[in-house]
């Protein structure tokens, strides 16, 4: 560190909604080379500071100074010329440009394709972030595209990075080479705001630490002089719950089955799945783990049903339902909790009470094809008080609730719905550490009373707290599944980049299709 100006100060950040007040008397302080962690739950205003200091949203009142002068930042361009890079979260590339064509879109000056490939180049081997600038960007594994978007930012030569859950979808052993990088980077005077829910990170990685709790700050800390309950703490307001997971007492019998499920790929940007097996059993959680793109969207469509498959390639407590399409499997007790909240698990501007109706109606809330909107509206309070949802009562638009509060809703909605199977896509994706633990300790309650439950997780800690066995998916192959007592994260996140024996093949895929025209016409919708 130096005696120089801090990088970015805030004093005094305000910004109001007309229903909430996102940022109350926000102050930050960033030196040179520093790594500053963002903390808080959902809903903090962690987002919409970031989104202050880039220019994407200004504030009401408070004052921003760069390198000890006040300035104002009207939007993002702005804020890329006064030397501030941000990495979103969710990657803004398009699949079937290169690299370099990716990368050039952004910037702000003229450039030559060629000689913007060398720098590339250059920069990305500079920073252990190896690229090449001629790939397209559909063949680049999750790594390597979180690598572009930060090589990006890096040629703009930024004074200050935002980063957002970087980590979200890496590796163990990437995370640890992502840490290096932003270490070398920070070393040469660049500042960095790192923003994440995972506390083991921060006290790993960051020199200190900007807490928010309802919009305020609550403290500024140095992250390895703290816990993580005391991190905890200071974010939540009180001490976070541990998970419970007694022994499951009841008969472990098989409930899901899927034998040597082989599909191709739909569409160039899509992935195969290779014989995959595996056993599902009454009163377990098995976890999948792997990086997105892998091939989990197509498993989840083929054990859901919006894939049908093969009759017998998939069966329910015994019974074969891999031709039959969503509503009838959920008819037969399969449930299923889409990774994407919103436009898949909620209807945005439904009201709670209507998005129950989506996949409780069959819970005598219809009738002679008539709905019963007083009993949607009772499940739906019902489930808001169970899963302690808030933001609003049933008649709240599901767009209007925090991420991880429509979490909680769609989750205590398929829970009461009392399934034979629940299979849950990211259950904790994207939502703070207080709502994450009631949603896992909620999963954990439910597999004890006998339920099975499927969770594909790219969250390695949640996948050992909750799951009994862990199995990996990594280029559309399943690894065999093991007891988690058997696994270390690292054993698993080699796993992730592919490093396992694949079952053997399947002497006869006679069963890959539907096998008869009365199972396809059971391909209609419920």
């Amino acid at each position: 560190m130096t005696s120089a100006a801090p990088r970015l100060e805030l004093h005094n950040i305000t910004k109001r909604y007309p229903s909430v007040v996102a940022n109350e008397n926000v102050s930050l302080t960033i030196m040179p080379g520093e790594i500053h962690a963002l903390l808080g739950e959902n809903g903090a205003g962690k987002s919409t500071l970031v989104k202050i200091i880039y220019g994407a949203v200004k504030a009401d009142a408070g004052t921003i100074r760069m390198n000890g002068e006040a300035v104002d930042i009207d939007n993002p361009a702005q804020a890329r010329q006064m030397g501030i890079g941000m990495v979103f979260q969710h990657f803004s590339l398009f699949e079937t440009l290169t690299v370099a064509e990716n990368i050039a879109l952004v910037l702000d000056e003229p450039f030559n394709l060629p000689k913007l490939s060398e720098r590339v180049k250059a920069v990305s081997e500079r920073y252990g972030l190896p690229l090449d600038p001629d790939r397209r960007v559909h063949s680049l594994s999750v790594g390597e595209r979180q690598r572009v978007e930060i090589v990006r930012c890096l040629l703009q030569n930024p004074q200050l990075l935002i980063l957002d859950e970087p980590t979200s979808v890496l590796t163990p052993q990437a995370v640890e080479k992502l840490f290096e990088t932003l270490r070398q980077i920070a070393s040469e005077g660049v500042s960095i705001l790192y923003i994440s829910h995972k506390l083991h990170e921060i006290q790993a990685l960051c020199d200190k630490a900007t807490i928010l709790r309802n919009g305020r700050v609550t403290g500024t800390v140095v992250p390895r002089a703290e816990t993580s309950a005391s991190l905890a703490r200071m974010m939540i307001g009180r001490d976070l719950p541990v998970c419970q997971a007694p022994p499951y007492t009841g008969e472990r019998r098989p409930m899901l089955t899927v034998e040597h499920l082989s599909i191709d790929a739909e569409g160039p940007f899509g992935v195969s799945l290779h014989d995959i097996s595996l056993t599902l059993n009454a009163g377990e959680i098995l976890g999948i783990a792997g990086i997105s793109g892998n091939g989990q969207a197509e498993l989840m469509a083929a054990l859901s049903g919006e894939r049908p498959v093969g009759k017998k390639t998939i069966q329910l407590d015994g019974t074969p339902i891999g031709h039959l399409n969503a509503g009838r499997r959920r008819a037969k007790g399969l449930v299923y909790v889409p990774e994407e909240r919103l436009g898949r698990g909620a209807v945005p501007p439904f009201s709670l009470s209507r998005n129950a109706l989506l996949t409780a109606h069959r819970q005598g809330m219809k009738q002679w094809g008539l709905v019963h909107y007083g009993k949607a509206r009772d499940y739906a309070r019902a489930c808001v008080e169970r899963f302690d949802v808030r933001g609003g009562d049933v008649s709240t638009n599901a767009r209007s609730l925090s991420g991880g509060n429509l979490q909680k809703f769609i989750v205590g909605r398929e829970i009461m719905l009392r399934p034979k199977v629940m299979i849950v896509a990211q259950p904790t994706w994207g939502v703070d550490i207080g709502a994450a633990s009631a949603l896992r300790q909620a999963l954990l309650d439910l597999s004890r009373s006998g339920v099975a439950l499927l969770v594909v997780s790219e969250e390695l800690e949640e996948l050992f707290e909750i799951s009994d066995r862990i199995a990996v998916l990594a280029q559309g192959r399943l690894s065999p599944a093991r007891p988690k007592t058997a696994l270390d994260a690292e054993t698993v996140g080699m796993q992730m980049a592919g490093l396992f024996t694949p079952p053997a093949a399947p002497q006869s895929t006679a069963d890959a299709q539907p096998e008869t025209a009365t199972d396809a016409a059971n391909h209609a919708p419920a």
